[in-house]
């Protein structure tokens, strides 16, 4: 796992400084819940996930939303203190790790923890990642009932030799049925892709992609195989024994995917995803690429509040101990100038269809919009429109505009 971020040390009672709340009322409220617990930690993930088997009592399955309930308690009283409390929560998102590890009452009884101390929007958004492997019809019907919105499942690819590199367990004949029952108890249903494992060939890739879009899909997240350092995935590549993805194949396969999605309904609005339409976007996502509020609660999650980041203790037990002991779990965190906020805008906003606007940049950027133009990574007509709408080259070529679009902030 990669090493926590370094930044000043918060308080122990978790207080914010007076800025975070400064503007509150018009900025969203989103929450995010980490459920650190895996049934294998698979080769190519370096998320701050664990077996089950790996944490005793105090740290384990049976002790999480009693755990989970302390900081819950602990978010509220130090949002209201900083004046950033009482606001509706828009969207809230369990992720991990496999947060389906969990018994479906559990997710349902931290969805009651969290109901009796947030106020949640009518049309609140709550999304869970899920294995294929862990849900049947009644697992699914239980979160429909407490109040679960989508579901985010982690396909990964259809292709049997794929999902053994990357040491996913799931079976992917399992999608079809799993799908099915998604969509028959009234959720939303996504599907998480990964391309570029060693040895995927460009046929197992337009395979998985049929599948995924033969499933009544709402919405997919298709992410490049990053190959990490620390991970079992990351020792192979550098031992030999696994090829580094190559960058023109992981193009060439955007560039798949974004066609086969066009043709089956779903449109790209983020660089890595698609929706059939603006209703069925991840709203919780959108709030992180817009730079909302959002509290993480669990082992190692993140928050940011105001232009405020901060983390928690990343091992469930350090996590448990300091909740435990009357102490926030966050052990570090970091206070952003206006510089950094505005340059972290641009790198967000920029991976998004027209959700830059073009009069928001910096003196001087006009000129850098015209070159983005010329070479074909902006269209033109959004441009006239102050749209920032980027090609497919464009969304291939994200990074390089915003390394030159940043250099225009002051």
């Amino acid at each position: 796992m990669p090493a926590q971020p370094t930044g000043e040390t918060p308080p122990l009672d978790g207080s914010l400084p007076a800025s975070a709340g400064v503007g509150a009322a018009a900025r969203g409220l989103s929450l995010y819940v980490h459920v650190p617990y895996c049934r294998v930690r698979c080769g190519y993930c370096d998320f701050n996930t664990y077996t089950a088997e790996d944490l005793g009592p105090g740290a384990s399955r049976d002790d999480y939303r009693s755990n989970l309930s302390r900081e819950l308690d602990l978010s509220v009283r130090v949002l209201a203190e900083a004046g950033a409390g009482d606001r509706e929560v828009t969207t809230i998102f369990f992720g991990g790790g496999t947060p389906t590890m969990l018994a479906a009452e559990v997710l349902a009884g931290v969805m009651d923890d969290i109901r009796g101390r947030f106020r949640l929007a009518p049309d609140v958004e709550v999304t869970t990642e899920a294995n294929p492997d862990t849900l049947d019809p009644a697992y699914i019907a239980t979160l429909a009932a407490a109040g679960f919105t989508r579901i985010s499942l982690g396909m990964q690819s259809a292709v049997p030799h794929v999902l053994a590199t990357l040491d996913r367990t799931h079976d992917p004949a399992k999608i079809p049925d799993v799908a099915r029952w998604i969509k028959e108890a009234g959720l939303e249903l996504s599907l998480d892709l990964i391309y570029g494992t060693p040895g995927e060939s460009i046929d197992d890739w337009r395979r998985s992609l049929e599948v995924a879009l033969s499933n009544d899909v709402d919405h997919i997240s298709a992410y490049s195989l990053i190959v990490e350092p620390g991970t079992k995935m990351g020792a192979m590549v550098r031992r030999g024994e696994l090829p580094m993805p190559d960058e023109d194949d992981l193009a060439d396969k955007y560039e798949i995917a974004d066609a086969a999605m066009a043709a089956a309904g779903l449109h790209w609005y983020e660089v890595s995803n698609w929706s059939t339409s603006a209703e069925t976007r991840c709203d919780h996502n959108m709030a992180y690429w817009r730079n909302a509020d959002w509290w993480g609660f669990g082992p190692g999650a993140h928050s940011h509040v105001g232009g405020v980041r901060f983390w928690n203790a990343k091992h469930p037990r350090a996590w448990s101990d300091r909740l435990l002991a009357g102490e926030s779990p966050a052990i570090g965190r970091e206070v952003l100038d206006e510089s950094t906020q505005e340059i972290e805008r641009i790198m967000l906003a920029a991976r998004i269809d027209s959700e830059l606007p073009l009069d928001s940049l910096g003196a001087g950027s006009e000129r850098a919009i015209r070159g983005f133009v010329k070479q074909g990574l902006l269209d033109g007509d959004a441009v006239d429109e102050g749209r920032f709408e980027p090609t497919l080259q464009g969304r291939l070529m994200a990074d390089y505009m915003v390394r030159i679009l940043t250099d225009y902030v002051d």
